[in-house]
């Protein structure tokens, strides 16, 4: 008995399985996720946003259209050069590929692990930066972002760390989406994208 037990555990490390997981991404191909082609694509099983050589006049988005999410824990490894992104969550999908909402922010310099409202009144919501994010945050390299939204309770962390912890009904469902800001030119990337709903 004891030997089945080491055993699944194993074949579950193999996997890199998370019990109620489901990946929102196949690391090949944009199935499921709509944006300008100019900006996303897949590069080294990731999905790669890039403004090189491409002046955008608004903030753009790769926006997930399979379904929107209410109660989740969403989970993905982000890498960013140069400028500012961020994790769209619970938000509502505009024309052109724009979006508005909830962010898990993201920038070169600072603002990793706050939440800020995209296209919104309330702008900063929570600055999880400042001795928090910043003690964490592996710049130019990979950064695990995670996002508990379970009712009005909202939280963020990085690389395991919380950095943002609020309470806030103002969106309970909504679409999950990537950004890519207006401004210098700049790349992200996007790898194990994978999701759990709460009930």
């Amino acid at each position: 008995m004891r030997f089945l037990v080491g055993l699944a555990i194993s074949l579950s490390a193999l996997a890199g399985a998370e019990p109620g997981f489901q990946s929102l991404f196949d690391g090949k191909t944009l199935d499921g996720w709509a944006g300008d082609t100019r900006l996303w694509s897949v590069k080294d099983g990731a999905i790669a946003g890039s403004t090189e050589g491409v002046k955008i006049d608004t903030n753009q988005f790769l926006i997930y259209r399979k379904k929107h999410f209410a109660n989740f824990v969403l989970k993905a490894d982000v890498k960013l050069r140069n400028h500012n992104s961020g994790i769209q969550f619970r938000s509502e999908e505009l024309p052109g590929f724009v979006v508005k909402g909830y962010q898990a922010d993201m920038a070169e310099d600072n603002w990793w692990g706050g939440v800020y409202e995209e296209r919104g009144p309330r702008g900063i919501m929570v600055n999880g930066w400042k001795g928090k994010a910043e003690t964490v945050v592996k710049r130019g390299d990979w950064n695990e972002v995670e996002i508990v939204a379970d009712g009005d309770h909202i939280q963020i962390k990085i690389n395991g760390l919380l950095t943002a912890d609020m309470h806030d009904s103002a969106k309970l469902e909504g679409v999950i989406a990537f950004q890519l800001h207006r401004g210098p030119p700049m790349e992200v990337s996007f790898r194990n994208i994978r999701i759990k709903e709460l009930k």
